[in-house]
């Protein structure tokens, strides 16, 4: 089955929003394990407005899962990540403005630099992933930076899936077909929910694992934690 990592960042906005440590980043990710995820994704930013480098640190020694470190590779980015030594780093091309991640790597411009990067995180035995747009030829572009993976920016799927569920996956499977072909693993996140996870996991093939956050924690307000977990691995198989 796709695996399930789930981003704990929203978990770490409201600890921030108040102060103090609840909720308590370190807890929450010992109930997410417990209750199934397969994976802990945190996505640290340079001004630290939702996980800060120090829960990565704290976090580090107690997940029991895979360890997925999202971000721009600037250097405080990369001596957090060779000193954690995670299971997977993401390689996000992060604007600093920006609220969210809102586009891929472009893997051509972007080819040397991104292969000087991952060399260093592969060297110390950690899984590269590239997140990137569904384009083929920035598909093939990462496949020349020696990436382990590619992580599928998944915003236009949730925002087609709404208008025309039908064809809102067809750049995304192929992207993944080729990915495949190429030798890379496929990894894929955003706006990804329950609404729609479903779908996307049956359309596109080859699918390693799915980093989801945002809509995870807001569909748990509702539905409680250990369930919407559940019924994530459930429409994941």
């Amino acid at each position: 089955m796709t695996k399930l990592s789930v981003n704990i960042n929203k978990i770490a906005t409201l600890r921030n929003a108040r102060g103090g440590n609840v909720p308590n980043v370190v807890e929450a990710t010992r109930k997410i394990e417990s209750f199934g995820a397969q994976g802990i994704t945190v996505h640290p930013r340079p001004d630290e407005r939702h996980i800060r480098y120090q829960d990565v640190r704290d976090l580090a020694p107690i997940v029991t899962t895979e360890f997925n470190i999202e971000g721009k590779p600037v250097q405080d980015f990369m001596n957090l990540v060779l000193e954690v030594k995670p299971a997977q780093v993401t390689l996000v091309p992060d604007a600093e403005e920006a609220i969210t991640s809102n586009a891929g790597w472009d893997t051509i411009i972007n080819k040397e630099y991104l292969k000087e990067v991952i060399s260093e995180f592969k060297r110390n035995g950690i899984r590269t992933s590239i997140f990137v747009d569904p384009v083929e030829k920035m598909i093939e572009g990462a496949a020349e930076t020696g990436t382990d993976r590619i992580e599928l920016y998944t915003e236009q799927f949730a925002v087609d899936f709404a208008a025309n569920k039908k064809d809102s996956a067809k750049a995304y499977a192929q992207c993944s077909q080729l990915a495949h072909n190429l030798g890379l693993g496929i990894n894929a996140g955003h706006d990804l929910s329950l609404e729609n996870i479903e779908f996307f996991n049956k359309e596109v093939p080859f699918l390693d694992e799915v980093s989801i956050g945002h809509a995870l924690i807001a569909e748990a307000l509702y539905n409680g934690l250990e369930k919407t977990i559940q019924q994530y691995l459930k429409l994941l198989k």
